[in-house]
C-alpha cells in the first residue's frame, strides 16, 4: 500500500497522511451546522443556501472568467441578473443531487475527497499537496477545511448520481445508421442571388411616410442619458512605485521559505511492513510485533538481507516485490511516524520498529537526495517585486477605506481624496448610462453615477470597486437627459431605412415568382453561380434554414429548387442538382457515432432527471427580483 500511494502520488499524494484523518471526523453535517447562522438566500426542501455561500461561488464564477478571457474581462459581467440567476440555480441543483444521492445511499470515499483535493494545483508546492498552502488559501477566502472538504464530498456526491444517468444513453445501431446517412449525405447545388438594390430606383418615400414611421417608432430615436464626469482611480498598481524593500526584508523573506526557490530533500527508503489495525485486540498487535521483531533481529544479524527479507515477509504488497523499496519522497507523503523514522536515519541505516496505524516497520535508508535552493542573488528580483506587491496591496487595504470616507465626507469635492492617496482628478468622456465600456466604466461605476443623488444633489458618487484592488469615485461635471431626436435630424436616416424595405419587399417579391416559375418547368433567366457541395453539418456560406429547405427537398427527380427570403439583400434561389450518399458504414464508424448519440442522450435524461427533481421539490429563493432574475419575492415558494 505504501508504494501504491508513493507511485500515485500526483493522485493521492497525502491520503495516509494528516488530511486523511479529519475527513474521517468532518461530514457534510458538520457543513451544513456551519451556516446557519448566516443569511439565507434559498432554501431547497428545507436545506440551506446561505449568503456567504452564494456570494463565495459569484466570487469563483468571477475568478474563473478572468482567467478565461483575460484582459477581455469585465467585472459587470457578474452583475448580470442572468448570471446571477444561473449561480444560484447551480447551487440549488447541486443540493438536489446531494439529497437523492444520500437518498438512495450513494457515497464517497474519504480517499476519494483526498484524491481530488490533493490534486489542486493552488494547494500544491513544487507539484507536491502543501498542508500548510492549503490552509492558508482556504483562509484567503473565510472558509474552514471542514467547510471546503464538506464542498467537495457534496460535489462529488451530486457528480455521481449525474454521471449514473449522463452515462447510461441508449443509441440503437439502426439509429446510428440512420443518423450517419443523414449527416453524410452530400447535395450539390447551385445559388443565385435577386439583390434589394436594382429595386431601390422603383421604391418612394413620402412625407406622410416619414412622419408617420417616426411617430410609431420613437424609440429608435431615444437618447439614454449621458454625463461626463471627472473622477479619481485608487489601485494597489499606484501605490508600487512607493513601496521600498530593503535588502534585509528580501533576505529575512529568502529564509523563512526556501521551500519556493527549489527543490525540498528527499528520501528514498524500502521497508518491511507486519500489518495489524490500530484497533485490533491486544493479542493481535502484540503477535504482529514479536513477528515484526524476530525480522528486526535477522536484518540486524545481515542487513545485506534486508530486500529478500521484504520479499519473503513484507506485508505491503506494492513494495513487497520490490525488496520493500518506496523510490524518493519528501515530507508530506508518508504518515508523521514513518516520516518522522525515516527523516532521521543515515543512508545505509536500518531503523527499529516503527509503528503507524498500518502497523509495525522497519526501515532502510537507501539514498539521500539534498535540497537543491536557488540562491539568493539569483531569487532576489522576484522576492524584491513580491514584496512590494504584498505592501502596495497591504497600503491599499489600510487607505481603501480612509479613501472611500473622503469621498463620502466630503461630498462637493474629490480633491481631498485624491490628495489623500496622491491621485490625480481625471476627465472622462461622454458616458451613456446603461453601456458599460472598458475599465473603469463598468455597469457598477454607471450605475453609482447615474444616481439622483449624484446628478440632482451634486454629490459625489461612492467608491466603487471596478477591479482587484482597485477604486474609482466620479463626479458629474456636464449632464444631458435622455431625449428623443427631432424628425429633422434623423428624417434622411428614415428615409433610406423605408426605400430599403420597398425594394426588399419587390425583390422578394421577383424572387418568389421565379421560384414558382422553376418549380414549374420555367426557366427564366438568372446568373447562377458555381457549384458547391453542402452536408448537413457543412453548410458553407448558407443560412441553416435554407439548408434545412435544401436537404428536405425531394430528391427522387433533379433537379430542384428552393428559395429564401435574405433580409440583407433580397432573395435567394437554389438549384439542386445532384445528390450523394455517404461512404458505407463499417463498423469503426457505426460505434463513433453511436458513442455521441449515447452521450447525448445520457445528457438529456440527465437533463430531464433534474428537472423532474425541481419539479417536484420545495425551493424558497430570498432574493429580490431585482437583484436575481426570475426569483421570487421574498418566502415565495418557486417551482422552477
Amino acid at each position: 500500500m505504501f508504494d501504491f500511494v508513493h507511485e500515485n502520488k500526483k493522485m493521492v499524494q497525502i491520503v495516509l497522511a494528516l488530511i486523511v484523518l479529519p475527513f474521517a471526523l468532518w461530514g457534510v453535517s458538520s457543513y451544513d451546522k456551519a451556516g446557519k447562522s448566516t443569511d439565507v438566500v434559498a432554501t431547497v426542501n428545507g436545506t440551506k443556501i446561505t449568503q456567504q455561500e452564494y456570494d463565495n461561488t459569484l466570487r469563483q464564477q468571477q475568478d474563473r472568467l478572468r482567467q478565461q478571457l483575460g484582459a477581455k474581462f469585465d467585472a459587470a459581467m457578474l452583475e448580470n441578473p442572468e448570471m446571477k440567476r444561473a449561480v444560484l440555480d447551480g447551487l440549488i441543483s447541486q443540493r438536489l443531487l446531494v439529497e437523492r444521492a444520500k437518498a438512495i445511499r450513494l457515497a464517497v470515499s474519504d480517499e476519494r475527497v483526498a484524491q481530488v483535493i490533493t490534486g489542486i494545483e493552488a494547494f500544491q508546492d513544487s507539484g507536491k499537496f502543501d498542508k500548510k498552502r492549503y490552509e492558508s488559501v482556504l483562509a484567503n477566502q473565510n472558509m474552514s477545511p471542514l467547510i471546503f472538504e464538506g464542498r467537495v464530498r457534496d460535489e462529488l456526491l451530486g457528480q455521481q448520481l449525474q454521471d449514473a444517468y449522463a452515462q447510461n444513453g441508449f443509441a440503437a445501431n439502426n439509429i446510428a445508421d440512420n443518423v450517419i446517412h443523414l449527416n453524410e449525405q452530400k447535395r450539390v447545388v447551385s445559388v443565385a442571388s435577386l439583390s434589394l438594390q436594382p429595386f431601390m430606383a422603383q421604391a418612394k418615400v413620402d412625407e406622410v411616410a416619414l412622419k408617420k414611421y417616426y411617430e410609431q417608432n420613437s424609440s429608435e430615436f431615444h437618447v439614454p442619458e449621458q454625463a461626463k464626469v471627472e473622477y479619481v482611480k485608487f489601485s494597489a498598481d499606484d501605490l508600487l512605485a512607493k513601496v521600498e524593500v530593503s535588502q534585509e526584508d528580501a533576505r529575512k523573506y529568502y529564509d523563512e521559505h526556501q521551500n519556493d526557490f527549489g527543490t525540498p530533500e528527499e528520501r528514498d527508503a524500502a521497508h518491511i511492513l507486519i500489518t495489524v489495525n490500530a484497533a485490533a485486540p491486544q493479542s493481535e498487535q502484540d503477535a504482529a510485533k514479536i513477528k515484526a521483531e524476530q525480522l528486526l533481529q535477522q536484518v540486524r544479524k545481515n542487513p545485506a538481507r534486508f530486500a529478500e527479507l521484504a520479499k519473503q515477509n513484507s506485508q505491503d504488497p506494492g513494495s513487497a516485490a520490490k525488496g520493500g523499496d518506496l523510490g524518493f519522497f519528501g515530507r508530506g507523503m508518508m504518515v508523521r511516524p514513518f516520516e518522522d523514522a525515516a527523516f532521521a536515519l543515515k543512508a545505509g541505516e536500518i531503523s527499529g520498529l516503527v509503528k503507524s496505524d498500518f502497523g509495525y516497520h522497519i526501515i532502510e535508508l537507501v539514498a539521500v537526495k539534498p535540497p537543491k535552493v536557488l540562491p539568493f542573488d539569483e531569487a532576489r528580483e522576484n522576492i524584491v517585486n513580491k514584496l512590494r506587491q504584498q505592501k502596495a496591496a497591504d497600503k491599499f487595504a489600510e487607505l481603501a477605506e480612509k479613501f472611500s470616507n473622503a469621498v463620502y465626507e466630503q461630498s462637493d469635492t474629490l480633491k481631498p481624496a485624491a490628495d489623500l492617496v496622491g491621485a490625480k482628478i481625471e476627465r472622462s468622456p461622454w458616458l451613456i448610462k446603461g453601456t458599460a465600456v472598458a475599465e473603469p466604466w463598468t455597469t457598477k461605476m454607471l450605475h453609482a453615477i447615474f444616481n439622483d443623488e449624484v446628478i440632482k444633489n451634486k454629490r459625489n458618487s461612492p467608491a466603487i470597486e471596478v477591479a482587484a484592488n482597485t477604486l474609482v469615485a466620479a463626479r458629474i461635471v456636464e449632464y444631458k437627459p435622455a431625449s428623443v431626436r427631432a424628425l429633422s435630424e434623423v428624417q434622411e436616416v428614415i428615409k433610406q431605412k423605408l426605400l430599403r424595405q420597398q425594394a426588399l419587399e419587390l425583390a422578394i417579391q421577383q424572387g418568389k415568382s421565379m421560384l414558382a416559375q422553376l418549380q414549374s418547368g420555367n426557366k427564366p433567366t438568372l446568373s447562377w453561380g458555381a457549384a458547391q457541395s453542402l452536408t448537413r453539418a457543412q453548410q458553407g456560406s448558407l443560412d441553416a434554414g435554407l439548408v434545412r429547405q435544401i436537404f428536405q427537398a425531394n430528391a427522387a427527380k433533379l433537379p430542384q429548387f428552393v428559395g429564401a427570403e435574405d433580409a440583407q439583400n433580397g432573395y435567394i434561389l437554389v438549384r439542386i442538382d445532384t445528390v450523394t450518399e455517404g461512404a458505407a458504414i463499417d463498423d469503426a464508424k457505426r460505434a463513433r457515432y453511436a458513442q455521441q448519440l449515447r452521450q447525448l442522450t445520457g445528457e438529456e435524461i440527465s437533463h430531464a432527471y433534474l428537472a423532474d427533481a425541481k419539479r417536484q421539490a420545495t425551493i424558497k429563493v430570498n432574493l429580490p427580483e431585482s437583484e436575481i432574475l426570475g426569483a421570487a419575492p421574498k418566502n415565495d415558494t418557486v417551482q422552477p
